[in-house]
């Protein structure tokens, strides 16, 4: 028995031979993690030749380790701009990212084509970019103009002639009495600021307050662009009026509004408020006075779409409605100072 163990040696060991991990390609560049880490599938400082393990007697080759074929692509990629996303990276290839691109194009460019299409009869678009084509100095000048305009000349509109077509109006940029929507809108924003100022100072401030002071506003402004619209339709007044003009006109009134509140903040005395607001109102009535003029008695040479010439009766009651636009805006005024 003793010689059967001795002649039976145990079997030889067997050790495992090392692996490595599977190749982890680095993460694509993004602009939220632009080259923010780096991932080795090995040592950083492991030799590049092939060498030997050895154990005993047995030794095992180890290769350098290689990357799959389809993803050594990553390897040698440049690194990618922060502006451009690389698509592919999320696996998205070129043709379904630019399919993606081309759809989301369409479907600004059929939003605009709604907009144009419902809103551009209104309010045409090139209008509006007519109406703010503004500069410093013409801000400037024309503040002084709604503040102080008792000794300003001339109030006819310049007109750029064309010999392919009719004449135009210049933008408010190179004419002084040309109406704008800049100084209209960014008057209307600060009387909302203006108001809930006073609300606060007087210890009456809510949230709501913005909401209702702007919902009053635009009621008012709608109000004065319907009467001074309903009484040009009633007298046939031709020509080119559009919308954007009257607006811009009632617009102004936000400027007088503005100073006496503001008078009415530093809390002199009561009658040094109600001279400003008298002083206002008739700035901004002589303002429209002269200003709508040129809309309801328009001169057939300097006024595009004008055919004819009008009546000593219609030029009569014109007159006469002009000088009821001027009184209304005491009213609209009026409603506009009480917050």
């Amino acid at each position: 028995m003793a010689n059967y163990y001795n002649s039976q040696s145990p079997p030889p060991l067997q050790h495992p031979v090392p692996t490595h991990p599977a190749f982890i390609p680095e993460p694509p560049s993004t602009p939220a993690s632009p080259q923010s880490y780096q991932r080795y599938a090995s040592s950083p400082s492991a030799p590049q030749n092939s060498h030997h393990f050895s154990h005993g007697n047995s030794s095992y080759p180890q290769f350098p380790h290689q990357p799959p074929s389809h993803l050594a692509h990553l390897q040698n990629q440049p690194p990618l701009s922060h502006s451009i996303p690389d698509f592919s990276a999320w696996g998205i290839d070129g043709p379904t990212a630019q399919f993606g691109m081309q759809l989301g194009q369409n479907a600004v460019a059929a939003g605009q084509s709604y907009v144009q299409r419902n809103l551009g009869g209104l309010i045409p678009v090139t209008h509006l970019k007519h109406h703010f084509n503004v500069s410093n100095s013409y801000v400037i000048r024309k503040l002084r103009l709604v503040v102080f305009p008792w000794r300003h000349k001339p109030w006819s509109r310049k007109m750029r002639r064309s010999e392919t077509g009719p004449g135009e109006f210049q933008p408010p940029r190179d004419d002084l009495n040309a109406p704008d929507l800049y100084i209209p809108l960014m008057a209307f924003v600060t009387y909302i600021l203006v108001a809930a100022l006073q609300s606060g100072l007087q210890s009456r401030f809510h949230p709501e307050i913005f909401g209702l002071v702007a919902t009053k506003a635009i009621v008012v402004l709608l109000l004065d662009f319907l009467f001074v619209k309903g009484g040009c339709y009633l007298l046939g007044v031709q020509g080119s009026n559009p919308i954007v003009d009257l607006l811009a006109y009632g617009g102004y009134k936000f400027v007088g509004v503005i100073v006496t509140l503001l008078i009415g903040l530093v809390g002199l005395s009561r009658t040094l408020y109600s001279i400003a607001f008298i002083y206002t109102f008739l700035a901004n009535a002589f303002f429209l006075l002269r200003s709508l003029r040129s809309v309801v008695l328009p001169d057939a040479g300097a006024t595009p779409g004008v055919v004819g010439t009008v009546s000593h009766a219609q030029r009569s009651r014109r007159i006469t409605f002009l000088f009821l636009v001027a009184v209304m805006q005491i009213v609209f005024m009026g409603i506009l100072v009480r917050v």
